[in-house]
Parts: C-alpha cells; structure tokens; sequence
C-alpha cells in the first residue's frame, strides 16, 4: 500500500528510502495501518532488520516514513540472477533472518509476509551479503492486536506461496511458527531455484500448503547435506506442533549443520560477477522523471494523530 523513493533526509544529511502512503490507497484505514507498521518497526533494533529514521504525516495529510537506504537486492532477484544457491550460503542467510525474527518475536510481533522479495543481501559496514528484513506492513501483534479492521481478521493475509496452513485455515490462529513455515519456503525456494509449490491460481497453491507434502529437495536433483533437507522440510510441516518451535531454536540446528560455509571472499566474488546486472535491472525499474520533496516538520503528537 506504499510507495518508496530513493531520498536524502534534510536533517541527517544520508541517503535514504521514503515510504509513502499510495495516493490511490489513502483512506482512514490505510493511514491507520500504515502508522502502525512504521510504529511497531521502528520498536526493532537487531542488525538484521530494516532501521527506521523518522516518521510523521505532512501538512499535506501524507504519512511517510524514512528508513535506511539498502545497498543490495533481495532474494527473489538473486535467484533470478544466478539460480539455486549454495548450501552454505543459504544457511549463513536463515541464520541472519532468524536472528531478526527472534527478537520481533520476543516483543510479540509476528510478521505473517517472509517471502523472498522481503529479505534482502546487501553491503553494510563494509561486509557484504547481510541480511536486512523489509516490510512489517502485515505484521500483527500478540495479544495485543484485536482490530479486525486493521489487520484483516478471519482474510487470507500473506503471499500464497509461502503462507503455512494455518494462515488458510485459521487466519486468526497465527503464532511464531506461521513465519518458521514462511522461512522455510524461503529456504526451499534459495536451495531449488523454485518455489515449494507451483499453481495455476492461487486456490490450487493453498491447497497444496493445505494438503501435499513437499517434494523432497533431493528428488528435484539438488545436493545438500541430508541434516540441512531434513530442517527445511521440518520448517515445512503442515502441523505446527511438528516445526521448529522458535526462531532461535531454527537458528541452532542451521549453525548445527556440516555445510561448506559462505566465506566473504565467496560473496565478493558473486557480487563481482552479479552487481552490474542488478544495478541495470534496479535502474530500469526506477522512476527517474518523479521528484518530490516531503516536508516532515509537523511531528508533534496532535499533528501525527491527524
């Protein structure tokens, strides 16, 4: 429901990303769901999740935040631009992004939307492929989130191809181990090349999440080591009590595994091979005739409650 452009923050000085409320999507619920993302985000401080500068609404009536500006691409462009990825690769990223989910849900926040177009590998600090986890905006909060209206009660929410059973069947019913299933699709998808399940609509995908077991990673010709397949298709049981129960505990059994491990000299390399072409896809995509500059002076209380 948002728009992000490439920007540079009057105050700070730094590059960063804007995100914007959709003009074509604004409305009070939207508003509302778009200042709670922003809310429950900046709450997360770990390495290995977006980071928030600021946020607020302008005199305009726009509400935007600004975050970190991600010197990368995420992971549904990385297999696109070199296919499945090494073992140890794989593991190195479902250790950084369990290490990000641990900490959203410690503080109760459950993120309902892993996909791989939501975790990116970029340069940070001078080390490259860290993992940055992007997009809280169908987060829900534990315990604490009881508006339907915001977060869709008893509605399919998520990306069909990496939503766990539970998401179809029972929406309201969602706990850690809706993102430890999500995190193993994503897993499948990095080691195959290829989703867990394919479909013509989005009914047949759900009801293979609903009913078919997985093909083992082995029958599609990919090579790991048998502990790694075992753990990624645990992630992928259709019974939640039969997963990982944590992201921690999911985070323990990767590092566990006898994998060839993904040095830097590993990830310079592949950036060396891969950056040009990424960097001319992210250039084509973008939106290069559109300037616009945002305000954020009105930030107190009464101004951000509208």
């Amino acid at each position: 429901m948002g728009e992000v452009y490439r920007a540079r923050h009057g105050m700070m000085r730094r590059p960063s990303a804007l995100k914007l409320v959709r003009s074509d999507r604004a409305g009070e619920v939207n508003l509302r769901r778009f200042e709670r993302e922003v809310q429950l985000t900046s709450r997360l401080t770990h390495p290995n999740t977006i980071t928030i500068f600021d946020y607020g609404r302008t005199h305009d009536g726009v509400f935007y935040y600004a975050m970190e500006l991600l010197d990368g691409a995420n992971l549904q462009r990385i297999v696109a631009a070199s296919g499945a990825q090494a073992a140890g690769r794989v593991v190195r990223i479902l250790a950084m992004a369990c290490g990000a989910l641990t900490e959203a849900h410690a503080i109760g926040l459950i993120h309902r939307d892993i996909k791989p177009a939501n975790i990116m590998l970029c340069t940070q600090g001078g080390e490259r492929d860290v993992v940055k986890l992007l997009d809280f905006g169908l987060v829900k909060e534990l315990e604490v989130d009881r508006d339907v209206a915001l977060t869709g009660g008893g509605t399919l929410t998520g990306t069909p191809q990496y939503m766990a059973p539970e998401c179809i069947r029972e929406p309201d019913s969602v706990d850690v181990r809706t993102d430890i299933y999500a995190l193993g699709a994503v897993a499948y998808f990095l080691l195959a090349g290829s989703e867990v399940f394919g479909g013509k609509s989005v009914v047949e995908v759900c009801s293979q999440h609903l009913h078919q077991a997985p093909e083992p990673l082995s029958a599609r010709g990919v090579t790991i080591p048998a502990e790694l397949e075992a753990i990624v298709l645990a992630c992928l049981e259709k019974s939640p009590d039969r997963r990982p129960q944590s992201a921690a505990e999911l985070r323990r059994r990767l590092e566990a595994c006898a994998v060839e491990p993904w040095e830097s000299e590993n990830a310079r390399m592949w950036w060396l091979e891969h950056q040009a072409k990424l960097d001319a896809e992210a250039t084509d995509r973008s939106d290069e005739g559109r300037t616009l500059a945002v305000d954020g002076s009105p930030r107190s209380a009464s101004a951000l409650a509208g």
